[in-house]
């Protein structure tokens, strides 16, 4: 046995001495080896203040500045015209008439009352202090907020003191609440989450954390993944956006016309010597140039083709970020793109080798909106000559697969499968990493996730855990869904982890066995996963699931499940 099974051993037998003498459940959890309290002033102290901080960037065509923004409502005059700011909404109205007009002028009506990145608040009362406070800002450079993750409230924050025994408690409903319970703390005092606790990043995914290490790394890791959309980029830095990935047309409007019908889904490179191609939805090639140059008004993308008369302009970038570039000109004219760095113009060759290089295990597979969960944890095998084959262990299917290119230069999955119509659909590659691959099939709900498994690469936790649940058979101790306990269920079913990922659940004492499959990964974040599919076996099926592992002793397995419909399910096994 390696570290992590003496390691979790020995913390269990802690554990229990610690669960007679005392029932401060934050308490056991941080008297151990590595306490998990941190200092208020500390740097994970500082990334959760960030994290949590006041966005003032959306405002930024009225004030300019990235660290406040003004509260609504107030009066802007522009150009002479009287304008009241109630939502954000309006400032849209306020950036698109900035673009239809040559020379800008923008007055606000004072007094204004400003909210900083630790939500205190200021009144402004004349254009001299609001002045001063633009320039604090901007001389102050990077804004105080991380605006590419977002904590999932409510979230539970414990005290302690420097004998870690807790000394407070109080629940966080937003991050106004956050951030101003950290404003009431000293540099040394003491915290922590009750964790796991749940962040969104910026693409909507989520994640877990389940101690201020992970939550630290978490934030450190996302906060340069977006760009912060601010309207105080750089030339260059919108020359490097460019160049970095494909854009897709999304929107277009040429003289007050709306022509994105006839644009949509148009593929645009920007290439740094200066040229640009343009890739219409039947694969043809338009050239043409592009250029930056900085005005008054900001940074300017001039547009030249033959051809595109439409885009052949030069526009006003009015806002760059969240992986969104939108493009003005005066007479009525706009473009909207968006990144799309999953396309990948460059033969196919590169996500072939990649998928026959492993076997991969579907993660999740959703046909028009329905999750296909007796898929899960099912093993595809990319063979050559075109052939695939899925099972889980026991029966596998053999098919088709092909690899190629469709007209908006889209790496597409082919599969055919005649037994597992649920998997067979050309699937376009939505995100590509070394061990984690996700096909989405634009504008509908098809959706698949598939896992690398390379037997004989894992790490060694994987290996121990997957070695130690196969010795014996295995009872649930505890099985609770939605905060229901459901144990009783399961009273009668005996599980045997079996070679070859199979699984064999035996009814009673000697009543017949029921046949499923089990996998040990850890996944592209990092995490532990134990996959279960006994999914057509009532009740069974309600263990069909990617559980997250959480401890392992000599006679003890504990699983939990964080997804969104699960409300924190947690499965406990016992050796039989």
């Amino acid at each position: 046995m390696n570290k992590l099974f003496f390691y979790s051993f020995y913390m269990g037998l802690i554990l229990a001495v610690f669960s007679l003498g005392s029932c401060q459940k934050e308490h056991e959890e941080l008297s151990g080896e590595n306490p998990k309290a941190i200092k208020a002033s500390s740097s994970t102290g500082q990334l959760i203040q960030k994290a949590s901080a006041k966005n003032g960037s959306y405002d930024d065509v009225v004030d300019g500045a990235s660290c406040f923004a003004i509260n609504f409502p107030y009066v802007v005059h522009v150009n002479g015209q009287a304008i009241s700011i109630n939502s954000m909404e309006e400032l849209d109205q306020i950036e698109e008439m900035f673009d239809d007009m040559e020379d800008d002028v923008l007055d606000l009506v004072f007094p204004v009352t400003i909210t900083l990145s630790d939500y205190s608040e200021i009144t402004i009362g004349n254009e001299d202090e609001f002045e001063d406070m633009v320039e604090d800002c901007l001389e102050g450079g990077d804004d105080d907020d991380i605006e590419c993750v977002d904590f999932i409230y409510p979230l539970t924050v414990y005290s302690f003191d420097i004998n870690l025994q807790q000394t407070g408690k109080i629940v966080v409903g937003n991050d106004m609440e956050l951030r101003r319970y950290f404003s009431s703390l000293d540099d040394d005092d003491l915290l922590s989450f009750d964790f796991p606790i749940s962040l969104k990043l910026y693409d909507d995914s989520e994640v877990s954390v389940n101690n201020n290490e992970e939550l630290a790394a978490v934030i450190e890791d996302a906060k340069d993944m977006c760009d912060d959309d601010d309207d105080d980029f750089t030339q260059e830095r919108l020359e490097e956006y460019l160049v970095e990935c494909p854009w897709l047309i999304r929107e277009v409007e040429r003289d007050d016309v709306n022509r994105t019908d006839q644009y949509f889904e148009y593929l645009m490179n920007f290439k740094v010597d200066g040229t640009v191609t343009v890739k219409d939805r039947e694969g043809n090639v338009l050239n043409g140039g592009w250029s930056t140059r900085v005005s008054d008004h900001g940074v300017l993308l001039k547009l030249k083709f033959d051809v595109l008369v439409d885009f052949s302009l030069e526009w006003f970038v009015y806002e760059l970020g969240e992986g969104k570039i939108k493009l003005f000109a005066e007479g009525g004219n706009r473009i909207i793109m968006t990144r799309g760095c999953d396309i990948i113009n460059d033969d196919p060759h590169t996500l072939r080798d990649i998928l026959r290089e492993c076997s991969w295990i579907i993660k999740k597979v959703k046909v028009d909106g329905d999750e296909i969960r007796r898929l899960l944890g099912y093993e595809f095998k990319f063979m050559s000559q075109g052939v695939v084959s899925l099972g889980n262990g026991d029966v596998a299917s053999e098919g088709t697969w092909e690899i190629k290119v469709n007209a908006q230069g889209r790496l597409v999955m082919a599969i055919i499968l005649g037994q597992e119509p649920g998997v067979s659909f050309e699937w376009p590659l939505a995100d590509l990493r070394d061990d984690r691959l996700k096909f989405e099939i634009p504008g509908t709900d098809y959706e698949l996730i598939l896992q690398r498994d390379c037997n004989g690469n894992e790490d060694g936790d994987v290996q121990e855990i997957r070695n130690f649940m196969m010795v014996g058979e295995w009872m649930v101790a505890k099985y609770s869904a939605s905060d229901m306990d459901e144990t009783a269920n399961y009273a009668a079913y005996t599980f045997a982890f079996q070679a070859e990922n199979m699984l064999n659940v035996r009814i009673g004492e000697t009543g017949p066995t029921l046949l499923g499959s089990w996998r040990v990964l850890r996944n592209s974040d990092s995490k532990l996963k134990v996959y279960l599919n006994v999914e057509d076996k009532d009740p069974l099926g309600a263990l069909t699931d990617d559980w997250e592992f959480v401890s392992i002793t000599t006679d003890r397995l504990e699983l939990r499940d964080n997804r969104d419909d699960s409300s924190g399910d947690l499965l406990v096994f016992e050796k039989n």
